[in-house]
């Protein structure tokens, strides 16, 4: 006589096991990142290059690209030289190497070129500004644990405040499960790191809530725009690296479009290796 096959756990069950992965990983990552950053320097630079190649390869496995050889010998060397570059402070000849990396890619014409190129580009952003915002040595290690604890804020308050409160979908059609509700919930904890940080006397109060709500809304932007190009090619996570939070990509969507816009305001307020205090004084 064949046995019954287990049934599969309850909805609630895996959520509660799913909860207890990701603040695991939450606690292992974190600091781990934090500590990185701190020593910044080479260390940082070396894991902003080797976290911008796996962004590259999830999002080529993502489209349909991860088996091209051609396209993985260009996209690898160019963030390596993109990131050795910037190691040795080299801020020109790192971006000369991602605009012909990204030029490169378009000209494969077998390839799905708007796809293999973007994610090239993608990756090249989040190393590029990683590593400038933390160049600044006075203001540079403060400015990018901002960006990070507002993501990470962000995040936060987004999942609590869309699994108590619940509500309308914020955009079913890309991500079904994301309410207003989670937005708010996001933007209110990344007011409240804002905050934190001007009582600490590390910025004025208002400069550094006005970012906060620009760079929580553009880390929630960037997390619908991973789920849509996800959705696009129907997969559910980027890959299953990280337990409980899927893929790099799946957990530093955010990040990506945060460090990139925070680069950018810094950078309009300062020099290339001043953004840090772009960011932070006012």
């Amino acid at each position: 006589m064949s046995q019954d096959k287990a049934a599969p756990a309850p909805a609630a069950e895996q959520g509660s096991r799913n909860f207890v992965l990701r603040v695991a990983a939450a606690v292992v990552l974190a600091p781990a990142a934090i500590a990185i950053a701190y020593f910044g320097g080479w260390a940082w630079a070396v894991l902003a290059t080797l976290v911008a190649i796996g962004l590259f390869l999830e999002w080529l496995s993502i489209v349909g690209a991860a088996r091209d050889f051609r396209v993985l010998v260009i996209g690898c060397l160019t963030l390596l030289v993109c990131g050795i570059g910037l190691m040795f402070d080299k801020p020109g000849p790192a971006a000369l190497a991602a605009v012909l990396g990204v030029g490169g890619l378009v000209v494969l014409g077998d390839q799905p070129r708007r796809w293999t190129a973007s994610g090239l580009g993608y990756a090249a952003i989040a190393l590029i500004a990683s590593i400038l915002v933390r160049l600044d040595p006075d203001h540079g290690f403060a400015a990018l644990i901002l960006i990070l604890l507002i993501v990470w804020g962000t995040d936060i308050g987004g999942y609590f405040a869309g699994r108590s409160i619940g509500g309308p979908k914020l955009w079913p059609r890309v991500s079904p499960k994301k309410t207003w509700a989670g937005a708010v919930g996001g933007l209110v904890l990344s007011l409240v790191v804002a905050l934190g940080f001007a009582l600490a006397g590390f910025g004025k109060a208002l400069p550094l809530l006005i970012l906060a709500v620009v760079l929580s809304t553009v880390s929630q932007l960037g997390d619908l725009f991973e789920s849509a190009v996800k959705r696009r090619f129907g997969v559910k996570d980027s890959s299953h690296i990280i337990p409980g939070h899927g893929g790099l990509l799946d957990r530093l969507d955010g990040y990506v479009a945060a460090v990139a816009v925070a680069a950018l305001i810094g950078l309009t307020r300062g020099s290339l290796d001043g953004i840090g205090r772009g960011l932070m004084v006012w």
